[in-house]
């Protein structure tokens, strides 16, 4: 059975339903198998073996948690402030220190002039991992231990990479012109906007034959929409069931497909949802804190 779960700026929900963390932030889930992970107020890695309740994996010391990627039961990459990345080994995160070390890091910034951040990770069908610098492109391991950049511009300003569940190579990106796709696991990529009412793109998510994407006219969301194609054409917006135009951006991770059925997580605690992967939505809570994640299991 199809499980939609969205973190919020005040503990979890299913939907309308209460699904734990009361009174935490939740900024990153992850559904890995049976058993979901997330990080809790940007300081501690959790995780919930077979449904039940949540336990602390370990503490996120020195820097804020953004984003996480499990790799299998028991280890987990956690991306966190000052694009730095953890390694999660006998209980306890570690910095890989080969990220630290990337070609290329002295040119990664932020618009505004802080440090920037470890925003989004993916892993793809062949094991090859993924990271999303923001700002500072996306820099790719096939062991999560030495890290290089790949081809595309620190300045296309990725917001999130995400790598095809099934196709090993085919690495997605949303950025600031439009969605990035790779199919040979970054060495190339190529840029599309066609069908898209402005290129500013914040999230994006794939299942099988189709790929969903936000898109506005700025980091202020102006103007934002959810749009749809298969994997080839020109995207098509999201209306049936939608509003004319999102308030906010529909941010890194608060988009999401799977087994048919996607979900779409704002700003104003609204969730939509739709059983045929975009085509028609329907509007299933209203009301919940300010979403940060959405996941469907």
């Amino acid at each position: 059975m199809t499980s939609i779960v969205v973190g919020t700026s005040d503990g979890l929900r299913e939907l309308e339903k209460p699904a734990g963390l009361d009174g935490r932030a939740v900024t990153a889930l992850a559904a890995a198998g049976p058993d979901p992970w997330a990080i809790a107020d940007g300081n501690s890695l959790l995780r919930s073996v077979g449904g039940g309740g949540w336990d602390r994996v370990a503490d996120i010391e020195g820097q804020r948690g953004r984003c996480l990627l499990p790799l299998d039961g028991v280890d987990a990459l956690v991306g966190t402030s000052e694009a730095r990345l953890m390694r999660l080994r006998d209980g306890r995160l570690e910095e890989v220190e080969s990220f630290d070390q990337v070609d290329g890091r002295d040119g990664w910034y932020t618009p505004w002039g802080g440090p920037p951040d470890t925003r989004s990770l993916a892993r793809d069908a062949a094991g090859a991992m993924f990271a999303n610098v923001h700002v500072g492109g996306i820099v790719r391991s096939d062991e999560g231990e030495a890290w290089r950049p790949t081809a595309i511009d620190v300045d296309a300003d990725v917001h999130q990479v995400l790598a095809h569940p099934t196709k090993a190579g085919m690495i997605l990106a949303a950025t600031a012109y439009g969605l990035a796709t790779s199919t040979d696991g970054g060495e190339t990529w190529a840029f599309d906007t066609e069908g898209l009412h402005a290129s500013y793109c914040r999230a994006v998510a794939v299942s099988g034959g189709t790929i969903l994407v936000s898109a506005s006219r700025s980091h202020r969301g102006d103007q934002a929409a959810v749009y749809r194609r298969g994997q080839t054409g020109a995207f098509e917006r999201c209306r049936d069931g939608l509003p004319e135009w999102f308030d906010d951006n529909i941010d890194t991770h608060c988009l999401a497909v799977g087994d048919g059925v996607a979900a779409i997580g704002t700003e104003d605690g609204s969730v939509y949802v739709s059983g045929d992967e975009g085509a028609r939505w329907e509007q299933k809570a209203a009301g919940l804190p300010p979403i940060r994640c959405v996941v469907i299991a």
